[in-house]
């Protein structure tokens, strides 16, 4: 009898821990490990201005709620809530998050963060008026990223592509290939394309209506 007590037990526990597990932070030890050393520093590794992109569109983008991807130190999305968005932002470093919080409240602004790992979290569907995506590169996030955005809403993207090699040693794995956005948002109304190179970095950005 107390045998199968003692198994009940375990078998309650591991139960128990089932059901804790999905409310767990979703984010692998060594990329989080990577990113908060980076983000260690007193000031802001890619500054605090949005990028160009972003800001010269801006009023393109359908107001409501807005989801930055891979946030970061939160230079776009805080930018975002400056400019009436209700900002939600997902990183795997929380010194990178604790950072956009800052600098939210420099500008007398709220944002929501949530640290997990983006190679494993499922974003919710019909979700976001606005999804924005910035020098992260995970290709089956921006298919999801398409079922999140509400009917009318859109998606901003940016980060280096294949010529970005010309100028920088880096895994092409993680480098947008020509025109590559343009195939993955064909079933999207194209609102802006761009390819920028200066000779100096290559990029693709675009932004996309889902219909």
């Amino acid at each position: 009898p107390n045998m199968l007590l003692d198994r009940n037990r375990s078998f309650v526990f591991f139960l128990a821990l089932t059901l804790l597990l999905p409310t767990v932070v979703l984010a692998a030890p060594k990329d989080q490990s990577r990113w908060d050393k980076h983000y260690d520093i007193e000031e802001f590794l890619f500054g605090t201005e949005p990028i160009h992109f972003l800001k010269e569109n801006i009023n393109l983008l359908p107001k409501g709620k807005a989801l930055d991807l891979a946030m970061g130190e939160g230079r776009n999305g805080v930018y975002l809530a400056t400019q009436g968005f209700d900002v939600l932002g997902l990183d795997i470093s929380p010194l990178g998050l604790n950072k956009a919080h800052k600098l939210a409240k420099h500008h007398n602004v709220r944002i929501k963060t949530q640290v997990v790992d983006l190679e494993e979290y499922q974003l919710k569907r019909n979700a976001y008026d606005v999804i924005l995506c910035t020098y992260y590169m995970q290709r089956d996030l921006f298919h999801q990223a398409k079922a999140s955005l509400k009917p009318g809403g859109m998606i901003l993207i940016e980060t280096y592509n294949i010529d970005y090699l010309n100028y920088a040693s880096f895994s092409k794995k993680y480098l947008l290939e020509h025109n590559e956005l343009l195939e993955i948002f064909k079933d999207f109304k194209i609102i802006r394309y761009q390819a920028y190179d200066d000779g100096k970095e290559a990029y693709s950005s675009i932004i996309a209506q889902k219909l």
